[in-house]
């Protein structure tokens, strides 16, 4: 799956599962956080999103605005995430 593949599938994701997304039209390297699209509990909805659509474990060492702010940021906390072994 290339990034571009990890980053569509989580904006279909964002703006399917948190109305505000949609309505704010929030772009890839938008802050979730800051727009207000997601919450604590949206972070723990997107947490088991990630774990169960790419295979991954998300750590509570993971749960940083670095990794969770936008959808760009997303991908690339995803992307490190597949590449570990």
């Amino acid at each position: 799956m290339t990034s571009d593949d990890v980053r569509s599938k989580i904006r279909s994701y964002v703006i399917s599962h948190f109305h505000l997304a949609r309505t704010r039209n929030v772009g890839d390297e938008d802050s979730l956080l800051d727009a207000q699209v997601i919450d604590s509990l949206g972070i723990l909805e997107l947490v088991t999103y990630l774990e169960d659509a790419f295979a991954i474990a998300v750590t509570d060492d993971d749960l940083t605005a670095e990794n969770f702010d936008s959808i760009a940021a997303l991908a690339r906390f995803v992307a490190t995430r597949c590449r570990q072994p």
